[in-house]
């Protein structure tokens, strides 16, 4: 559904909004191996998302990554889907076409409206905090298993 720097971007926000709990700053190293994702592509996604102020780096010996933690019920997915892939899975063509609108609609376009809309709704919904908790609690699972 998302493009894969977008799936990395969220587990990397879950995963560094949950170190914040304890106060740790996990490193790039740290949060390339938890979310399974080379390092190299790791560092530009996390770059986009300081950029994007939904993390913070943080620089030095004692550096790492962190959110504060009156920031992760704010954070919604919709944020890191926004910053790292843009609206375009909301706005954009369901079949790609550069020139589909309400007065110029593609054979899927009114089907997909609400879907879009209603995906949309969900991501603004769903907040980082309540994924960290729902990892937490074990209701839910983050880690790659090999």
């Amino acid at each position: 559904m998302f493009s894969k720097s977008c799936e990395y971007a969220i587990r990397a926000t879950v995963f560094i909004g949950s170190q914040s709990f304890s106060d740790n700053k996990p490193r790039l190293k740290d949060i390339s191996r938890e979310i399974n994702s080379p390092e190299a592509f790791t560092a530009k996604i996390l770059q986009t998302l300081v950029k994007h102020s939904i993390i913070t780096s943080h620089k030095g010996p004692n550096g790492g990554f962190s959110i504060s933690l009156d920031l992760l019920p704010k954070i919604k997915i919709y944020d890191i889907v926004l910053a790292v892939d843009g609206d375009s899975i909301f706005k954009g063509c369901a079949l790609g076409l550069p020139k589909c609108s309400e007065n110029h609609p593609c054979p899927a376009h009114h089907k997909f409206k609400a879907v879009r809309k209603q995906l949309q709704k969900t991501l603004e919904e769903i907040s980082i905090e309540t994924m960290i908790t729902d990892v937490i609690s074990g209701s839910t699972f983050l880690k790659i298993l090999n």
